[in-house]
């Protein structure tokens, strides 16, 4: 038996395994529409044995992307062509199918990494970036401006709007991002969030906004799909968001119904120091797991089906997510089930491919 590759249940959604694929920005959408692009790229992972597809950050409003190439979830072309998306997957594919909605913040309105990734000038429509506080992202940087209260309100409700698209286009699970410095990030860590109000402050105060989010998100979602939330475990810098701190939001998550939490860390501060290794990020996934009492994912540099499996059977965490790993091997879960001697479904239109019909290719299962 396999812990990698035994079935789970996120409240009412069976997942065949517990191997996913990570949301990647593809930097390839037009005003927030997805394309043929994105039809293949993410088809390819439906068909590759995952037990779940998550979209790239899919953000709820226009000046919520990162560039003006980022994929969006706040109109009914957008809505269209991600529902195009989802029915080819569920038809065709073995995988369920997810959605990470998202808000850059202040690390809005730039360009896409392979230009630099650095801010818009006013001649190449940029738009202004909205923070919890006044703080720029960077030396250089223009400073975002600091979302009043209606501000805060207006965004919670654009996360309501693109979950009920969301459950119009087909999709089984959300996952709230609130890591790698986008704005609920930014409402999270003191480095960026340095309000005196209701949303700042304390730990308690700077949890608020996220906590505002998944409740609203919660109460249009269907009672039978998943909510997830992406977290940093710590922002890697002096005087950051800690891991002590995230297994606390964690817990109060977990006690309003959150199903799952994607332990990652990060991306909300240049000056972070990231000890980069295969599984890095398990740690983090393990305290929270313990100290929350919650179902959690993690993701980091992993790449070796054996690594995986450990880290699930040991109890680390309940489901590993892959990015890089994919990209490089769409058939990961395949070749992962191979090695690890399990047999999984594949889609009926390349069930030809299953070692068992190939033994001249696969002596050691023939």
């Amino acid at each position: 038996m396999s812990a990698l590759f035994a079935p789970a249940e996120l409240r009412g959604l069976r997942l065949p395994n517990r191997v996913v694929l990570s949301p990647m920005c593809q930097y390839a959408a037009t005003d927030g529409v997805m394309n043929d692009w994105h039809l293949v790229h993410y088809g390819k992972f439906a068909l590759g044995g995952a037990g779940l597809v998550l979209t790239e950050m899919t953000d709820v409003a226009p000046e919520g992307r990162i560039t003006p190439a980022c994929a969006g979830l706040y109109g009914d072309a957008a809505q269209a062509a991600a529902a195009r998306i989802v029915g080819f997957c569920k038809a065709w594919g073995t995988a369920r199918v997810g959605v990470q909605l998202a808000h850059a913040g202040r690390k809005g309105s730039t360009h896409p990494p392979a230009r630099g990734g650095r801010p818009l000038a006013a001649g190449e429509g940029a738009w202004t970036t909205i923070a919890p506080s006044a703080v720029p992202y960077d030396d250089g940087w223009p400073a975002p401006a600091e979302a009043t209260a209606s501000d805060i309100a207006r965004i919670r409700d654009d996360f309501v709007a693109a979950a009920r698209r969301a459950e119009a286009a087909g999709f089984d699970l959300i996952e709230l991002h609130g890591g790698h410095g986008y704005l609920l990030h930014q409402f999270l860590s003191p480095l960026t969030n340095r309000r005196s109000d209701a949303w700042g402050g304390t730990p308690a105060r700077r949890m608020r906004f996220v906590i505002e989010v998944y409740e609203a998100v919660r109460a249009v979602w269907p009672a039978d799909r998943p909510i997830g939330i992406r977290l940093s475990a710590t922002d890697w810098v002096e005087g950051g968001w800690t891991p002590e701190e995230t297994v606390a939001l964690a817990r109060t998550l977990k006690d309003l119904g959150i199903d799952y939490v994607d332990v990652s860390s990060g991306g909300l501060h240049p000056a972070q120091k990231i000890p980069l290794a295969p599984g890095y990020q398990a740690p983090f996934a393990a305290k929270v797991r313990a100290g929350a009492g919650v179902t959690t994912m993690t993701v980091g540099l992993i790449a070796d089906p054996r690594h995986a499996e450990r880290l699930v059977a040991d109890g680390q965490t309940d489901f590993i997510k892959l990015g890089r790993g994919h990209l490089y091997d769409p058939h990961w879960a395949w070749h992962a089930a191979e090695a690890l001697g399990v047999e999984i479904a594949y889609p009926p239109k390349l069930g030809a491919a299953q070692p068992k019909l190939r033994p001249m290719l696969f002596p050691a299962r023939g």
